[in-house]
């Protein structure tokens, strides 16, 4: 099984204890495969850099969580451009990484994602539920 967890999941994973961390823990675990894209792990470095005093990092403990993710995630470069999410354009790299990485799940708490529902057979879930998915298979 695969997924893309967008950045606010991963950024949940940093900054807190609870369900979308230990989505990612079972991802780190091997439960199932991270999936993700330059784009999308630019922005979730990005975003912990731009705030430093909300997750109280500095660029070390940035970089750090950076490279976990990229060490046990697998890198999709993808080739088509997608545009789906009108309210929001900056999520398609969400989606057009999804595609690319042929994945089951996209997991996000963003609204105009969870909207769409699924894409293109992705099914489009919140953290809580992709947890409870991965413990009924």
């Amino acid at each position: 099984m695969k997924a893309v967890l967008d950045t606010n999941a991963l950024i949940s994973t940093v900054i807190a204890t609870g369900v979308p961390h230990e989505v990612v823990v079972k991802g780190l675990e091997g439960e199932y495969q991270i999936i993700v894209s330059v784009a999308t792990l630019t922005e979730f470095r990005e975003t912990l850099l731009k705030c430093p005093e909300r997750f109280d990092m500095d660029e070390d403990e940035v970089q750090q969580e950076v490279e976990t993710i990229r060490y046990f995630a697998e890198f999709v470069n993808p080739d088509e451009q997608i545009t789906a999410v009108e309210a929001d354009p900056d999520d398609d790299k969400f989606l057009e990484a999804a595609v690319a990485g042929d994945v089951d799940y996209l997991v996000s708490g963003d609204r105009h994602l969870l909207g769409l529902g699924t894409f293109r057979g992705i099914e489009i879930l919140e953290p809580r539920t992709f947890y409870e998915q991965l413990g009924a298979e």
